[in-house]
């Protein structure tokens, strides 16, 4: 069986793949990793308090944009499940030319999102992932990753809106029902989500019209994904697992 983690800046999540098949599954907040032992044990606990036995676990592969976290990490996978942990980076086989001026610069995110794009899907596609930050990918029908961008998540602009004004609350990210709203957290909501919608819609549009690939697929994927498409009129295919197969495809690439 193969471990596969993705880190990323708020949470981390960690499935288990048997057969190319996705059998469990964990999310964990990325703050409450602590010191190797502590992340090691607690790993091991999620086996332990499952149907799953910790030593059938042959293989393990990160995806990682916290790199002070890793330390811990892959210590802890090396003392408590004794195995070295594969790591995503630039050098490993991906499929992908990375048509970029810095390749290397590309995060281990966005590289194993397109990897599974590219594998199951098929290009000329984008690949959108909505987390602490947005990432747009275009790849094309010759497996090259041709441009992409970032933007802040939603998550981050509701945070800078509580901290940096003295009088707006926290407030819970969803769709008002209607853009007429007559409160304050209502106005925050439709702000919020309904900007970030229309960021999306134009974001797709431009790239269609800019790239000449009118009929390319769009693939969405991360926590908020739901939150943007929830009539399902945007995305072509909502994935919530996509970076998770991405990964089991990348370690059968690479083992």
């Amino acid at each position: 069986m193969l471990l596969v983690i993705d880190v990323g800046n708020t949470n981390y999540v960690l499935g288990v793949y048997q057969n190319n098949k996705l059998i469990k599954c964990w999310r964990m907040a990325t703050c409450g990793i602590g010191t190797a032992d502590e992340t090691g044990i607690l790993i091991h606990s999620l086996f332990d308090h499952s149907d799953i036995e910790a030593n059938s676990i042959d293989g393990v592969i990160i995806s990682s944009v916290v790199p002070d976290i890793m330390y811990s990490l892959t210590q802890g996978i090396r003392k408590y499940l004794n195995i070295e942990p594969m790591i995503v980076s630039s050098g490993m086989k991906t499929g992908i030319l990375i048509k970029r001026d810095n390749p290397k610069a590309v995060g281990a995110d966005r590289i194993v999102d397109m990897v599974a794009v590219n594998e199951i899907y098929g290009g000329p596609a984008l690949v959108i992932d909505y987390g602490t930050a947005n990432t747009f990918d275009v790849i094309n029908d010759k497996s090259e990753f041709i441009t992409g961008f970032i933007t802040p998540g939603i998550s981050i602009c509701a945070e800078a809106l509580n901290k940096r004004s003295a009088q707006l609350p926290k407030i819970e990210i969803k769709k008002p029902k209607s853009i007429v709203v007559k409160n304050t957290i209502g106005s925050i909501q439709a702000g919020l989500v309904l900007g970030h919608i229309g960021q999306t819609i134009y974001i797709i549009d431009c790239l269609k019209k800019e790239l000449n690939l009118p009929e390319m697929k769009v693939i969405a994927t991360g926590g908020l994904a739901r939150v943007i498409d929830p009539d399902k009129e945007i995305f072509d295919v909502l994935d919530p697992v996509l970076t998770l197969k991405g990964l089991n495809i990348l370690y059968q690439k690479n083992k």
